[in-house]
């Protein structure tokens, strides 16, 4: 049995997102922004998307960026968004942490359970300091920042709040999200779309700079022909997300809570769960003897895991999430992710906690 337990990395493409992209991919080829029949027809397609889109997020068509991901969309919010500097927490994505030396700013500490610690960042959000970014969902541990307290701390220092929500779309209400957060990043792969395509979506009035010159599309601000059939996937997977969110939840943290118990019932004070107040799609736990050899074990055994973000999965360094949660080097280390998705069935939930046991006890 081969069992998929990495959709915090990537979901499969649905068939009704697939379905939907196909007359992009096949008949309407033009590019959108030639003048001719074909190019009206892409258009209308993108035009058709970006309105679907805004009205699932409850934001405006003009206040939706394309991008070619989330990691594009990260990078952009941090070089572009608001003035001044900017604060991050320690536990951001690798494309926020690796963006803020071209912005300039500082990070943030968070607790050991990964939540940020409020007290702490108000002391960091000086007069310099124009946005502040804390991803809603932590991606390798699954931890849910508090959206509302975080942008209204911004909000009283006059600066922007931007929150990565690549992995809270499954999970999370991003309509409620977008009532306090100034701009979001979303990335389609995570919700079952095509991979290659996401979105910066950035409220009116909040100032963004240019992302990549030497086009007009996006209203100037980033060139480049654009990914109509992605876009249109996008749109189709983030309109089945939203719909099933609900659903989503319930069975994903059934699964999620039915594994680890499992886990801890067969290895004891041999494994820990790292995180609390998290997404339920994500049961990331640290083991006596876990790391990249656990890992490999099981991927021979069929079980597909990681060791946090798949961004990094061939680096060999301790967890920067894990550490700045007070973990040692040695613990950061031996982590892993395990990530459900809607297709996770429970009997797939219960055969990997028993590979898990059986690669540690064996």
């Amino acid at each position: 049995m081969d069992i998929y337990l990495d959709y915090a990395a990537t979901a499969p493409i649905r068939a009704q997102v697939l379905a939907a992209m196909m007359p992009a991919l096949k008949e309407i080829f033009g590019n959108p922004d030639s003048s001719h029949g074909f190019g009206r027809k892409a258009a209308a397609l993108v035009t058709d998307a970006r309105d679907r889109i805004a009205d699932l997020l409850g934001v405006k068509p003009s206040e939706v960026y394309f991008t070619a991901g989330g990691t594009e969309a990260d990078n952009w919010a941090v070089r572009g968004l608001g003035r001044g500097n900017a604060v991050v927490s320690a536990t951001e994505h690798a494309a926020v942490l690796s963006a803020l030396p071209f912005r300039g700013g500082k990070t943030c500490a968070v607790d050991e359970d990964g939540i940020i610690d409020l007290t702490n960042l108000q002391g960091t959000m000086s007069e310099d300091v124009g946005l502040l970014a804390v991803m809603s969902v932590n991606n390798e541990v699954g931890t849910i920042q508090p959206v509302a307290a975080l942008a209204a701390l911004a909000h009283a220092h006059e600066a922007c709040f931007f929150s990565d929500c690549v992995q809270a779309a499954c999970s999370q209400d991003l309509r409620e999200i977008l009532r306090h957060a100034d701009a979001i990043a979303l990335s389609a792969h995570k919700l079952g779309g095509p991979k290659g395509v996401g979105a910066l979506v950035v409220k009116k009035g909040v100032s963004i700079r240019p992302l990549i010159a030497g086009g007009e599309q996006e209203r100037g601000l980033r060139g480049g022909t654009l990914n109509v059939a992605g876009i249109v996937g996008f749109a189709e997977a983030l309109a089945l997300a939203t719909a099933e969110r609900e659903q989503y939840c319930a069975h994903t943290a059934r699964l999620r809570d039915l594994f680890e118990a499992r886990v801890l019932a067969g290895l004891g004070g041999e494994v820990a769960v790292d995180g609390s107040n998290r997404a339920p799609n994500i049961s990331h736990m640290t083991f006596a003897r876990g790391g990249s050899h656990l890992l490999d074990l099981l991927d021979l055994k069929g079980v597909a895991a990681s060791g946090g973000a798949a961004c990094s999965a061939h680096a060999s360094q301790p967890s920067h999430v894990l550490m700045a949660m007070g973990r040692s080097s040695a613990d950061a280390l031996r982590g892993v992710r395990f990530s459900f998705g809607r297709e996770t069935t429970e009997e797939e939930a219960r055969f990997a906690a028993d590979t898990v046991v059986s690669c540690l006890t064996r």
